[in-house]
């Protein structure tokens, strides 16, 4: 009978969830064991238990983490529900961290951090087996973003042929010279309008 649920076994299932990340968009739930966690750490607070183990229960049924090409989508929460949505481009920085009991279930927290000034994480990844495949991708898509700021509808490296710019700017030309006329005509019939009226004063 094999354990599916052993940390041994987590420790070889890892690398197989790490190729989701490779196609874009994807969506991940939490790991079974983040429950397990939540009730250990939920056993520490003592008569509050119940209602703790009840709030975290049912934000481990409805946590779910999205990733498409632009960015990040945390939710969670039933009667209360929170949605977070962060774009690449605006992480700053990426951390991983994990207690004793973490490490034992196979888990980690992505804390990811942003440019808002705020000490805390702007999201917090929980409950991915695969958290140092995903810390990676993170930083890649944060470095990507970084080194090509502008979406590929305003990339201005494309550069029209020869034929194309020389009738674009005769064009321009054209269009100028109009401007310039209509300009010309109405600054005459302004001067001829100011005369008209001093004669007839």
């Amino acid at each position: 009978m094999t354990d599916t649920g052993s940390p041994s076994s987590l420790a070889v299932a890892a690398p197989a969830e790490a190729a989701p990340f490779s196609r874009l968009p994807v969506a991940l739930r939490p790991h079974a064991n983040l429950l397990t966690y939540y009730l250990l750490s939920a056993m520490l607070a003592g008569p509050g238990f119940p209602i703790l183990m009840a709030v975290r229960y049912f934000k481990f049924r409805t946590l779910r983490y999205e990733l498409d090409a632009e960015g990040l989508t945390a939710r969670w929460g039933i009667l209360f529900r929170r949605e977070i949505s962060l774009t690449y481009a605006r992480i700053q920085d990426i951390h991983l961290s994990s207690n004793v009991v973490e490490r034992w279930l196979g888990l980690a927290r992505i804390q990811i951090q942003t440019a808002s000034g705020n000490a805390r994480a702007e999201v917090t990844i929980e409950g991915v087996q695969a958290f140092e495949a995903m810390r990676d991708f993170l930083y890649s898509k944060m470095r990507g973003s970084r080194e090509h700021p502008l979406p590929a509808s305003h990339d201005t490296s494309h550069a029209l042929p020869a034929g194309d710019a020389a009738a674009l700017t005769a064009t321009l030309r054209e269009v100028a010279a109009e401007v310039r006329a209509l300009r010309l005509s109405l600054g005459d019939g302004s001067a001829t309008r100011e005369k008209a009226e001093e004669t007839d004063g």
